[in-house]
């Protein structure tokens, strides 16, 4: 647990709880991670950030932006700055969603640079430009998130890939639909534009060399439905999606973890690939694989990558 008395913390004034933040941020990642799930919390819900440090989620979004209300809002980024400064625990990684840059983002930006959380989302992203100001002013050891919810952005996805501290871009689909002028009800796996928008969402992202992460499936309770969304984007290519809780962190991992089949496959066809090539054999037919060259060897090694707790 992160804090000893939830009670006396919701009693404080905005004074008294800013003066209790300590600018000592948690022990920081020594690399880039990757991530399956990224589960979102609301910050103004002090239960939850209490047992941060227990969710098996890999990335953790504390959301500052929708379903916060505006009265609210500077109470939710104290929350969650004395958060970020009592997490001791490298895991999960801590990303936070702050509000549009002209709607308190920026400010938001400064305040939270101290506490170096992993990552900053930006939300409403709609050209470079707006990129190369938000590089301007996150702190350089922070990657950024970005959300892709405008068509501007859906447009420009690799065009917005302006450093290699852009880490991730999350679609934030019903936003994008709402901008597009299309109704939240063509949100069917069955439809070709949702196909269109994933498929071109993915092979975009990919391009850029960022990682894509699926929408949120706002239906919590709905876990059939949030299954087959989750067996459709993982057979389409992507590797994360985002979670409302723990339910829906507990089937991203199942489907979009590797089997251990998988897993042995993609070690023994690394382990005879390389055996072969150091003896100057680029490609050979192997009795329980066929035949195995580079191809085949770097899709080995695209299922072992950075995948979490496969050491």
């Amino acid at each position: 647990m992160i804090f000893d008395d939830i009670d006396s913390i919701e009693a404080l004034d905005l004074c008294a709880l800013e003066q209790m933040i300590r600018p000592s941020p948690r022990t920081p990642r020594s690399t880039k991670s990757a991530y399956r799930s990224a589960m979102m919390l609301n910050p103004l819900k002090l239960k939850h950030l209490n047992k941060i440090e227990s969710l098996n989620a890999d990335l953790i979004m504390l959301n500052l932006e929708d379903g916060v209300p505006p009265q609210l809002k500077r109470r939710a980024l104290l929350y969650t700055m004395f958060c970020l400064s009592r997490l001791t625990h490298p895991k999960p990684l801590i990303s936070v969603r702050i509000n549009p840059l002209d709607e308190g983002g920026k400010e938001e930006i400064m305040m939270l640079n101290p506490l170096k959380p992993d990552a900053i989302r930006i939300p409403k992203i709609r050209s470079p430009k707006d990129v190369e100001e938000v590089l301007k002013i996150v702190d350089p050891d922070i990657a950024l998130h970005l959300s892709i919810e405008t068509k501007e952005a859906f447009e420009k996805i690799i065009d917005l890939k302006l450093s290699d501290r852009i880490e991730g871009y999350f679609l934030g689909i019903l936003d994008l639909l709402n901008d597009l002028g299309l109704a939240q009800s063509i949100l069917r796996r069955e439809n070709p534009t949702i196909t269109y928008i994933l498929s071109r969402f993915l092979i975009k992202s990919a391009t850029a060399g960022v990682d894509a992460v699926g929408f949120m499936y706002q239906d919590y309770h709905n876990d059939a439905e949030f299954r087959s969304w989750c067996e459709l984007e993982s057979q389409m290519g992507f590797r994360a999606k985002s979670a409302l809780g723990p339910k829906q962190v507990e089937i991203i991992h199942e489907i979009f973890t590797p089997t251990q089949a998988q897993i042995e496959r993609a070690k023994a066809i690394k382990a005879r690939y390389e055996a072969h090539l150091a003896e100057g054999e680029g490609g050979f037919l192997d009795p329980e694989f066929g035949f195995i060259d580079e191809p085949i060897y770097k899709d080995a090694l695209l299922t072992l990558k950075d995948q979490p707790n496969l050491c």
